[in-house]
């Protein structure tokens, strides 16, 4: 009887246990929220950080499951998640902060007691600013599969010991360039990893072995290592272990080799990143090899900002899965192959900025499911009909350019699409003389350029309608009529109802941007109420027109502006005085109007100007005791061809000024060029030609380091904003030139058609990335130094109508780059230097006015005793010139070649891999 009773008992706790343990285990949850040590091991964790947006305001009470960024297990009640991404670590643009230490950003250290945590499964803490290492104990956090430390500013090495987190899935690293790893062994323990982002981590000194690395885990699907220094991709691989790789994404790394043939073994890839990577070879074999392996698989396949070459092959229609094929800024040529028409699936194609030709195929009609096609700086030729438009009903970028109007888009004139474009970019085709029927279809426009295509009617209404518009340049065309002539109000007692009538024309362009006209025929006025009607604009060109009349005041309230140029018209009147309201103002171009008066000392307090070009103008007054904002930004300085007079202002060489150029060119300035000058060390152009500066040449100009240094030609962004501003117009070789894009690399002295006196000072030799040297037209005296070979960059100098005496320095003949020359009507003497470059200086008009001077090109014949003389004296000064200097400028010159390159090489290729189109924003 007993034992029944206790079978029977032991039957009934057999069947109540779970449900015990539910309500055990539902109490721990309801009463006391967590489990204790836990709870504990958080707040010591929270304890730890710095916290001044009180992010984790919500950390309070004993649930520390219902804590923001804390999850637990329904079954155990143990905290198996922290998720502490911070979006609030950015600001309103979308820009992380780092290391700046946002108010938002969580920061301090990271608690030991995490590893109380023995259930913790997923840890992020992306997006803040911690600036300390990262801890290594995170390694012993033995049940991760998920671990998110990217932008987070963790600083020095990574720790060998997350390889002890074997259970790893995913793996974010990603950085603000504060991390690096020498060693990426540690990441073949990770045995379970899928996915890896290592962006922006220095992997330099693992570049020898990142690869084989990565290939001992077979488990990955995604990796992601952009801007990683990586300068090595092998070209072949013993054995391919990755057997589940989807997505390889390597864009911003220095490998400077073709994609090695082992790609043909990427069966399940489906995206291929290698933007911006220094990739070379032929498209044709890249494109082949990935038909081999992933025809049925390959989705997407960008390759934007190499170096490929060669013509996209037949073999591209195998590709049927691709939706984004981007090939921009690269150098493919030849045609768009037929075979296009097979990629059925695509949704955008961009080959913009190479070297294609001919006409686009008949078979891009069957890519009805393209929404983005971008053909920007090409040379196309032929006709785009409608034909070929007629099934692209998703397309909603659509971008092209041709050369010398090659191109052309042939449809009925009562067409009507069947897409609804958001962005167009037409350039150097063939589009006007109209406004296109079609292109008046189009209501959903964003962006609407169509530069030097022909256009020569009025502004037409539809573009006024245009809710959406937020980018519009139409310059470069012969668009003629008024500027916005529906702004002008035909009397006061009417402006209150022809307000009310355009008003509605214009509300709708809040969202205007950038308004580009320059380049047309536009004349008469600008609207007095421009500053209300356009008050959302930040880039206003309106330059190279014929608008007459005076600067609206208006203007001075357009709150946004960050670029205004007017240049290159007929306005006149003074200078507004109300510019102190454009505290975004980093561009103002004024130049080559007629305006007059003084200048109002608000524009040098701009806080954030960069270039002021106020130049052929007919503006006057002493500068000298204007203010400069103390924290002045200013870089391109041009006042040249006015009225101004009085001493050059010191102020220009204040301390808080980094001008890269000054023109002060053709004005009344008089005095001595003053020594703070010298301060302004970023100078590579300095020209204060034809004024009435007398007193000596400084000596400290030797000082201005960007003139010692040779920068290599960093070109301007084809996708920048400001591409057309930096403009100057410089006298090199005897005739005026507008620089542009190339002004950057040119470094000009020019104090020429001034009243200077006294020798060359030897220090302008130190100046040895100087290209043009003009000190004619002055009084200057003595001997040409002997040490002006040093400048062996030289391609222009000018010391003509001076007074110097003395031979022609025979360390001249290592100049050779210089191919202009004028050293007439001074007092030289002996013979002329007729080795290396003087061989190709046949005019004798460079050496007239000087009596003294013999041998070829002149008629004069030198006598042997003469040239004697002057050959002995210039080689005893040549030797003493070779044994003391030429070592050491030597040494200079290379020791600049290389900071030259480190300072300006990366310059364009940072800036072209930060870019993604507009045209896919």
């Amino acid at each position: 009887m007993e034992g029944k009773f206790i079978q029977f008992f032991s039957l009934i706790c057999l069947c109540l246990f779970p449900a015990i343990s539910t309500l055990e285990a539902n109490d721990v949850k309801a009463n006391k929220g967590c489990i204790e040590i836990e709870r504990k091991a958080l707040i010591k964790f929270k304890e730890g950080l710095t916290d001044p947006s009180h992010f984790l305001s919500s950390w309070t009470g004993d649930n520390c499951c219902s804590w923001k960024g804390i999850s637990c297990s329904n079954e155990t009640g143990h905290v198996v998640k922290i998720e502490l991404q911070n979006y609030e670590c950015f600001n309103d643009a979308g820009n992380y902060y780092g290391s700046n230490q946002n108010a938002s950003c969580l920061g301090g250290q990271i608690s030991t007691s995490l590893l109380d945590l023995k259930y913790l499964d997923h840890l992020d803490l992306s997006l803040n600013s911690f600036q300390i290492p990262i801890p290594e104990f995170l390694g012993s956090l033995g049940m991760l599969s998920y671990l998110n430390l990217s932008l987070a500013a963790f600083t020095g090495m990574i720790p060998q010991h997350l390889g002890n987190l074997s259970n790893l899935r995913y793996l974010d690293l990603s950085s603000d360039s504060s991390l690096q790893s020498n060693d990426l062994y540690w990441l073949s323990s990770l045995t379970s990893l899928e996915y890896l982002k290592m962006g922006s981590v220095n992997l330099s000194l693992a570049s020898t072995h990142w690869l084989q690395v990565l290939n001992l885990i077979p488990s990955l699907s995604e990796v992601h290592l952009v801007s990683c220094e990586l300068q090595n991709l092998p070209q072949s691989l013993h054995t391919v272990n990755f057997t589940s790789l989807s997505v390889l994404e390597l864009t911003g790394n220095r490998f400077k080799s073709p994609i090695p043939r082992w790609f043909s073994n990427l069966s399940t890839l489906v995206q291929l990143d290698l933007t911006m990577s220094e990739i070379t070879g032929d498209v044709s074999a890249v494109i082949g090899d990935l038909t081999t392996c992933c025809k049925n698989s390959l989705e997407e396949l960008i390759l934007a900002g190499n170096q490929i070459s060669g013509h996209i092959p037949h073999s591209l229609g195998l590709l049927k899965k691709l939706k984004f094929l981007e090939l921009f800024l690269n150098f493919i040529s030849g045609p768009i192959p037929e075979t296009v028409g097979n990629l059925t699936n695509l949704e955008v194609l961009d080959l913009s900025y190479n070297q294609m030709n001919g006409s686009l195929p008949e078979s891009i009609k069957m890519l009805t499911k393209l929404a983005s096609l971008d053909l920007l700086q090409n040379s196309w030729q032929g006709i785009l009909s409608e034909n070929q438009l007629q099934s692209l009903g998703k397309l909603e970028y659509f971008t092209i350019s041709s050369s010398n109007k090659s191109f052309t888009i042939n449809v009925s004139y009562n067409w009507v699409p069947p897409f609804s474009l958001k962005d167009i970019e037409i350039n150097d085709c063939l589009l006007g003389p109209k406004f296109p029927a079609w292109l008046k279809t189009q209501k959903q426009l964003s962006t609407v350029i169509l530069t030097n295509v022909g256009i020569s009617e009025v502004i037409s209404d539809w573009l006024w309608g245009l809710s959406q518009l937020t980018w519009c340049d139409l310059s470069n065309n012969q668009i003629t009529g008024s500027f916005l002539p529906s702004l002008e109000y035909p009397s006061p007692a009417l402006q209150k109802s022809t307000f009310n009538r355009s008003k509605s024309s214009f509300t709708s362009w809040h969202k205007l941007y950038n308004l580009n006209l320059a380049g047309n025929l536009l004349s008469g006025p600008i609207p007095a109420n421009i500053g209300q009607v356009l008050a959302s604009v930040s880039m206003l060109n309106l330059s190279w027109n014929f608008l007459d009349g005076r600067m609206p005041s208006s203007i001075g309230r357009m709150r946004n502006l960050i670029s205004l140029d007017l240049s290159n018209n007929q306005l006149s009147g003074r200078i507004l005085d109300n510019s102190r309201h454009l505290k975004k103002l980093l561009v103002l171009d004024l130049s080559a109007n007629h305006l007059s008066g003084t200048v109002p000392g608000s524009i040098f307090l701009l806080p954030e100007l960069q270039k002021l070009k106020l130049n052929d103008n007919h503006l006057s007054g002493d500068l000298s005791n204007y203010q400069i904002n103390n924290a002045s930004f200013l870089e391109l300085l041009d006042l040249g061809g006015n009225r101004f007079a009085g001493k050059i202002p010191k102020w220009l060489g204040a301390s808080p000024l980094a001008l890269f150029e000054l023109r002060l060119r053709a004005n009344r300035f008089s005095g001595s060029i003053p020594e703070e000058v010298c301060n302004l060390i970023y100078l590579h152009i300095l020209d204060i030609a034809a004024n009435y500066l007398s007193g000596s040449i400084p000596a400290c100009l030797g000082q201005l380091t960007h003139m010692q240094i040779v920068l290599p030609f960093v070109p301007i962004s084809p996708i920048s904003a400001f591409k057309d501003i930096a403009e100057m117009d410089l006298v090199v070789k005897g005739r005026q030139m507008r620089y542009g894009k190339t002004l950057e690399l040119v470094n000009i002295l020019d104090l020429s058609s001034n009243n200077l006196s006294g020798e060359i000072p030897k220090e302008i030799t130190r100046l040895l990335a100087l290209g043009t040297l003009n000190l004619s037209r002055n009084q200057l005296t003595a001997n040409i130094p002997e040490e002006i070979g040093n400048l062996s960059l030289l391609e222009t100098l000018d010391l003509s109508h001076n007074h110097l005496s003395g031979p022609i320095p025979r360390s001249m003949t290592a100049m050779t780059f210089l191919n202009y020359l004028n050293l007439s009507y001074n007092n030289l003497s002996g013979q002329i230097p007729s080795t290396n470059q003087f061989q190709t200086f046949n005019d004798p008009s460079i050496y007239e006015g000087n009596a003294g001077l013999c041998g070829v090109p002149l008629p004069t014949k030198c006598d042997a005793v003469n040239a004697g003389d002057a050959e002995d004296k210039g080689r005893m000064k040549d030797h003493s010139v070779e044994e003391d200097g030429e070592d050491s400028t030597k040494l200079e010159f290379y020791i600049s070649m290389v900071l030259g390159f480190i300072f300006g090489f990366w310059g364009v290729f940072g800036s072209l891999y930060v870019y993604k189109p507009w045209r896919q924003g």
